[in-house]
């Protein structure tokens, strides 16, 4: 069973995770609804189980949250993976929401990396700020060990943009961690 329980506690978070790769219930509560909306959607598109309980310390903004639930994600998709053994490793997706369209190509290479073009038009969403996107998306490529590659190719609403960048990353981890064999997906031979 490829599943993962990860906690985390700061001065500024405290969070409790579990993440089942092969499906479960989804159940996100990180108390800024537009970035639980996001989540809930990632996992749905991986077909992922994912149940996150973050408090956090809005008092002062999202940031601390949304940072630290990429970190405590990507922690639980590297634990998850094991030894990688057997998984597709590559994903790739587009997702087109109204005016805008997301890409995101991923590797799950062990090697992090993140280029993430996507300006936002608007500066917040609801009560989360638009630019934690690419924040989020950092933290939990280098915790994970993902070469994630994300841009929108167009749009003109900050929803619509982040929404499609979400939606395509949860599709491209739903190929990449796919089962597809028995051995490491390197000419190296290991990852």
């Amino acid at each position: 069973m490829r599943t993962s329980a990860v906690s985390r506690k700061t001065k500024e978070t405290d969070i409790a995770l579990t993440l089942a790769l092969d499906g479960g219930g989804v159940n996100v509560r990180t108390g800024v609804g537009f970035f639980d909306h996001m989540l809930t959607a990632l996992a749905f598109y991986a077909g992922f189980g994912l149940e996150l309980a973050v408090e956090g310390d809005l008092e002062v903004d999202g940031h601390h949250t949304v940072e630290d639930a990429g970190i405590v994600l990507g922690q639980a998709l590297r634990e998850a993976l094991g030894d990688r053994r057997g998984i597709r490793r590559f994903g790739s997706a587009y997702v087109p929401m109204d005016e805008a369209l997301a890409f995101t190509a991923l590797d799950i290479s062990n090697r992090p990396f993140l280029v993430f073009e996507a300006e936002m038009p608007q500066a917040r969403i609801g009560a989360y700020d638009a630019c934690l996107t690419e924040e989020f998306m950092r933290a939990f490529a280098f915790n994970a060990g993902l070469t994630l590659h994300m841009k929108a190719l167009s749009g003109r609403n900050a929803h619509h943009i982040t929404e499609g960048l979400f939606k395509s990353l949860g599709l491209a981890l739903k190929d990449a961690v796919r089962v597809e064999g028995g051995g490491v997906t390197s000419t190296k031979g290991v990852l």
